[in-house]
C-alpha cells in the first residue's frame, strides 16, 4: 500500500498532489535528501494525456527517453506559413512518469481537505505536519476560470501525414475552414506526430471565459479535416481536453502555502502549458523552499503581470484579431519568443516581446490591447 507508517505523520516538505508537477518535486526532493511525503488520493493513477514541450525548456536530469517525437521547425498558420526556428518535443506520457520515481512509502493515500501553510488534513480525519506544505492538486473543476478546451483524434501516421503538408508539425493552425463563423470563438488546429506511428490531430479553443465545449470543437474538426481531405471513421482513439489557464484565487485558509505547478502561476495562459515549466523550474523552487527565502522575486511577480495581461488581451480580441496577433508574435526573433513562452523570470525578455509586437499589430488589435490595459 502506499501508505506511511503508523508513527510518520510529519515530514520537512510535504507536496499535496501527485501529479507531473508534484511527483517531480517529490522525486527531486528525495534526491536531494529533503526529507519529504507525498499525498494523493489516487497516487498510481495511471497519466494520460498528451503533454509537450520546447526541447529547451526540458531539465539535464529528465532522460532522453521521455521525449516520444521532436521536430525542430514547427509550424504556424496565422495570416500566413510561419516557421518556428525552435524544437517541439511531445513527451511519451508513461516513460515520463516512470521516470519520476518516488518512494511509494512516502506517499499517503488520502484526500487533502484541508491544506495549510504548516498541515494538511485528510478526509479520514488524520493531520499531517510538515515544515514547509507545497499544494500542487492543479486546478481541475474549479469553476469560474478561463480555461483552454480541446478534442483531439489519433491517427494513423499514414492517414494524418498529410494534413501536415509537409511540416513536422502545426503548432497552430488558425485557418478558417472549421466550418465556424467570423464572428464566433476561435479555435485552431494542433497536429503532431505523438511517435512515429501515430499523429494526434486537435481542435483547440486556445483561451474562453466559457470556453467551447467538446461537442463544438468535435463539429469544427470533422469540418476541417474533412475539408482537407480526410473523413473520420469513428474509430480513432479520442483525446479531449479541458483545464484551467490561470489559478485560483486563494483563500484566507491557505495563505502562505506554496503552490507549483497548474494551481500556481507556472500555468501559461497563452499556451497552457505548466507541465514544462513545473520540471524546467523545480530544483529551483526546491531550492527556495528549502532555503526559507521569500517565495517570488519582483522580476517573477511582474512576469506574472504581465502574462495575465497578455490573457486579458486574449479573451477581449475579436476573432478576426487572433490570426494577426499571433502572426506578429511568431515574427518576433527566437529569443524574445523564448522569453515570452518559457521566461518565468525574464522580465526585460517578456516587456520587450510585448513592446516589439504592440507596432506592429494592426490598428484595431492595437486599440482592443490598449482598452485591456485601461482595464476597459
Amino acid at each position: 500500500m502506499n501508505e506511511p507508517a503508523p508513527h510518520r505523520r510529519s515530514a520537512d516538505l510535504v507536496v499535496v498532489g501527485m501529479g507531473p508537477a508534484g511527483r517531480s518535486l517529490m522525486h527531486r526532493a528525495e534526491a536531494s535528501g529533503i526529507d519529504v511525503l507525498g499525498i494523493d488520493a489516487h497516487p498510481n493513477r495511471t497519466w494520460t494525456p498528451t503533454y509537450s514541450a520546447w526541447a529547451d525548456e526540458l531539465p539535464s536530469w529528465l532522460p532522453l527517453s521521455v521525449a516520444a517525437s521532436s521536430t525542430t521547425r514547427p509550424a504556424a498558420w496565422t495570416t500566413r506559413r510561419q516557421a518556428i526556428e525552435r524544437t517541439y518535443c511531445v513527451l511519451d506520457t508513461p516513460a515520463l512518469q516512470r521516470a519520476l520515481v518516488v518512494d511509494p512509502a512516502r506517499v499517503v493515500a488520502a484526500t487533502a481537505t484541508d491544506v495549510r501553510c504548516h498541515q494538511v488534513t485528510l478526509a479520514d480525519g488524520r493531520v499531517i505536519h510538515g515544515r514547509t506544505v507545497v499544494d500542487a492538486r492543479g486546478s481541475v473543476g474549479m469553476a469560474g476560470l478561463a480555461e483552454q478546451t480541446a478534442y483531439g483524434v489519433v491517427v494513423e501516421r499514414h492517414v494524418g501525414e498529410k494534413l501536415l503538408e509537409g511540416e513536422g508539425a502545426w503548432f497552430m493552425d488558425w485557418r478558417s475552414d472549421n466550418g465556424s463563423d467570423p464572428a464566433d470563438t476561435p479555435s485552431f488546429l494542433y497536429a503532431v506526430a505523438l511517435d512515429e506511428h501515430r499523429i494526434l490531430l486537435e481542435e483547440t479553443c486556445l483561451v474562453g471565459a466559457p470556453a467551447l465545449t467538446s461537442d463544438v470543437l468535435r463539429d469544427r474538426l470533422v469540418q476541417r479535416l474533412s475539408t482537407r481531405g480526410l473523413d473520420l471513421t469513428g474509430d480513432e482513439a479520442v483525446e479531449r481536453v479541458k483545464f484551467a489557464v490561470q489559478p485560483p484565487p486563494r483563500d484566507r485558509a491557505d495563505r502562505g502555502v506554496r503552490r507549483f505547478g497548474a494551481r500556481s502561476s507556472s500555468m501559461h495562459p497563452a499556451t497552457g502549458y505548466s507541465v514544462a515549466a513545473s520540471l524546467a523550474t523545480t530544483d529551483a523552487f526546491l531550492a527556495t523552499v528549502t532555503s526559507g527565502r521569500s517565495k517570488h522575486s519582483p522580476s517573477i511577480w511582474a512576469v506574472q503581470r504581465l502574462r495575465n495581461l497578455g490573457l486579458r488581451t486574449a479573451l477581449n480580441l475579436e476573432a478576426r484579431q487572433i490570426p494577426d496577433f499571433f502572426a506578429s508574435f511568431f515574427e518576433l526573433s527566437v529569443p524574445l519568443q523564448t522569453a515570452y513562452l518559457s521566461g518565468g523570470n525574464d522580465l526585460r525578455g517578456t516587456l520587450g516581446a510585448m513592446m516589439r509586437m504592440f507596432p506592429t499589430l494592426p490598428p484595431s488589435a492595437r486599440l482592443a490591447i490598449a482598452r485591456t490595459v485601461a482595464g476597459r
